[in-house]
């Protein structure tokens, strides 16, 4: 299994978004608090749909309780690096872990020496950042394929 973890996230509809990720990627999704919304936010309820009850999401009250439920590595990403998401073997376990919007994750995060590598999204130039659920969207699917879509159909 995939682990997708968002620390501190604040809005809404990405999480809803990546709460329907999980769910149809078999990914369990890991929220770090504080979050900016309540759990029973109708934005995020709309944005999983109907897929809240598919899905495995677990609250953390903080990232060391996060790092000490990952069986595998951390991939930490922030546009501060420069290995891509492509140049990464993902295996059965491994975390990929996002900041929150609009910031990223903090220096003190990434610097945490439990923490796999930082990795990357190619953008174009000029690009500050994607959005949080397209960001998770595109590196779960990738370590998803690698894993040859493990439980898909």
């Amino acid at each position: 299994m995939l682990h997708i973890a968002f620390f501190e996230p604040r809005i809404p509809g990405n999480t809803g978004a990546a709460i329907r990720l999980a769910a149809c990627t078999g990914a369990m999704l890991h929220l770090v608090e504080p979050l900016g919304f309540d759990m029973e936010d109708t934005k995020l309820r709309r944005a999983g749909l109907d897929y809240h009850d598919l899905a495995h999401v677990k609250t953390h009250p903080d990232l060391d309780s996060l790092l000490a439920e990952i069986p595998g590595r951390i991939w930490a990403f922030t546009g501060r690096t420069n290995r891509t998401y492509t140049e990464v073997e993902y295996a059965d376990g491994d975390c990929l872990l996002f900041g929150a919007e609009p910031d990223g994750l903090p220096q003190w995060v990434m610097d945490d020496p439990r923490l796999t590598a930082l990795i990357r999204i190619n953008m174009v130039g000029g690009a500050r950042s994607l959005n949080l659920a397209n960001a998770a969207s595109i590196v779960t699917y990738e370590a998803w394929r690698q894993l040859g879509f493990n439980g898909g159909n």
